[in-house]
């Protein structure tokens, strides 16, 4: 069995995650390194809620497809599991079927943990930006969230603002008190 802590390379980490010992965990692929996925109740809570008003607009729209904190994208070479993610009905007309999918999502919603390195965020925030994806990293403790998209400053959203989908998903409009009660 190979240390969660070693590094390896892509193809060998995607059968890696498929033995049987894995198969009921969790785990990402950064910078060759197998990062184990690990919350905690409140990081969940705040995933679940912001996911729940992604997928209520999405469905209502017809608009794509929502995943939540067990599905997984490929992003450059690397395997992320963002806890909310979506793909338009344009890029990705009938959802794959993977652990990972093989596009990157339209939108990644990463909700901060304290187990989280900030280190390996930073990556993670760098490759989706540069494969074009929309990130909202959102941080409980601190009651806000940073949005960041390809081409444009980052943009810190407080509990008093209000997130918006742009272009990614339009008309959607969530008050952030909502989410930080």
């Amino acid at each position: 069995m190979v240390l969660e802590t070693q590094k390896m390379v892509v193809s060998d980490f995607d059968q890696w995650v498929h033995l049987p010992e894995n198969i009921d965990r969790e785990f990402e692929y950064i910078r060759g390194e197998i990062v184990p996925v690990v919350s905690n109740s409140k990081s969940s809570k705040i995933g679940l809620l912001i996911g729940s008003y992604i997928i209520v607009h999405v469905e209502s729209h017809d608009s794509g497809h929502t995943t939540g904190a067990d599905g997984g994208y490929q992003v450059q070479n690397e395997r992320y599991i963002p806890d909310v993610g979506f793909i338009s009905k344009k890029r990705m007309p009938v959802l794959e079927d993977a652990s990972y999918i093989s596009i990157t999502p339209d939108l990644a919603v990463e909700v901060v943990s304290p187990t989280d390195s900030q280190r390996l965020l930073t990556v993670k925030i760098g490759n989706y930006l540069a494969a074009g994806t929309t990130v909202w990293v959102v941080y409980p403790d601190e009651e806000a969230i940073d949005v960041y998209a390809p081409n444009q400053a980052v943009n810190r959203l407080e509990k008093e603002n209000t997130l918006d989908g742009r272009n990614i998903l339009p008309e959607f409009k969530l008050p952030l008190d909502k989410i930080f009660k």
